[in-house]
């Protein structure tokens, strides 16, 4: 029995090229669907965007199910209507997810590779709870991918070293610089007495002008916002459009805020810290080969994840 080979090549060939088109196009949906799913996990946009799928999905199945021809064509050009109007129903996370990929597409992070100081995290952290414990209220933005320079306009350029005299000189009222927020970027104050623009959540309606400012920064771009109450001197975390409070200035708040922080400024580390960091995330993942027994651990939080206390989390009213 001949087996004839360049027919069988040929065969696959032919399969290859007719179905390729249609495999290309069956991944570029995915990735883009999963990419969707992604930035709207957890936030007000996800939410909307659940419920309208939900509904336009249980009315399409009950005209398609009683062969309602009429409200059929209804529902098709009410999704072709919503379609266009959902680019102003949810302006704010297309314009956030438009600058994000502009930030990365054209990000000059690799321009400022020697600009960087050395402040670390763990400075941060501890200036931020001094400020906590002299009930000093503070608002910090850190830039991110999406680059902050319209916000720095409104204020006073600095690009001076982080110290904690300085933090309390432009944070201490009546000093001219108390009001409005500070922008950091790769470890240095850029700019203070900054505007940011102000969230109409109705979750803040209780929540002073720095915790509204800082989620509406956060829902404009991802910067990571810090927030520090002059009333209490509670310390709280504003991402993606989310404002996270921490009861306290225990050990278990101090730690959650430094993986924000540590988030916020990756390329703060040296490389024996990032060497470290590896080292430690395998000794968590695989116990076993470094001769522990397996225990549960805390991940470092993603987009949109708020690090768990645990101690439970109280509302506060700020000015």
């Amino acid at each position: 029995m001949n087996i004839q080979w360049q027919e069988i090549f040929s065969s696959i060939g032919s399969h290859i090229v007719t179905y390729l088109p249609d495999v290309v196009q069956i991944l570029i949906l995915y990735v883009v669907i999963y990419a969707i799913l992604k930035a709207a996990r957890g936030s007000r946009f996800g939410q909307a965007l659940m419920g309208i799928a939900i509904l336009f999905a249980l009315l399409i199945a009950f005209t398609q199910l009683f062969h309602f021809k009429v409200l059929s064509a209804v529902v098709r050009w009410l999704l072709i209507y919503l379609a266009m109007s959902s680019v102003v129903i949810f302006q704010p996370e297309i314009r956030r997810g438009l600058a994000s990929m502009g930030a990365f597409l054209f990000s000059d992070r690799h321009r400022a590779q020697g600009m960087h100081s050395h402040t670390t995290p763990d400075q941060i952290v501890s200036i931020l709870f001094k400020l906590a414990k002299a009930k000093t209220g503070a608002l910090i933005a850190f830039e991110r991918g999406i680059s902050l320079r319209g916000y720095e306009t409104t204020g006073v350029s600095l690009d001076a070293l982080v110290s904690p005299e300085l933090f309390f000189a432009i944070f201490t009222e009546p000093m001219p610089l108390h009001d409005g927020g500070v922008v950091m970027r790769h470890g240095r104050i850029a700019a203070a007495h900054c505007l940011f623009p102000v969230s109409n959540m109705s979750d803040l309606s209780g929540s002073g002008m720095r915790h509204r400012a800082a989620v509406g920064l956060s829902e404009e771009t991802d910067a990571l916002v810090l927030v520090v109450s002059e009333e209490t001197g509670r310390i709280s975390v504003a991402h993606n459009g989310k404002l996270i409070r921490y009861p306290d200035t225990g050990e278990a708040s101090r730690t959650a805020i430094l993986r924000w922080v540590r988030k916020a400024m990756p390329q703060q580390k040296t490389t024996a810290e990032a060497f470290a960091d590896w080292l430690r995330r395998r000794r968590e993942k695989h116990p076993r080969l470094f001769g522990r027994n397996p225990a549960p651990t805390e991940d470092t939080p993603q987009d949109g994840d708020a690090p768990a206390v645990d101690t439970p989390k109280t509302e506060e009213t700020t000015t």
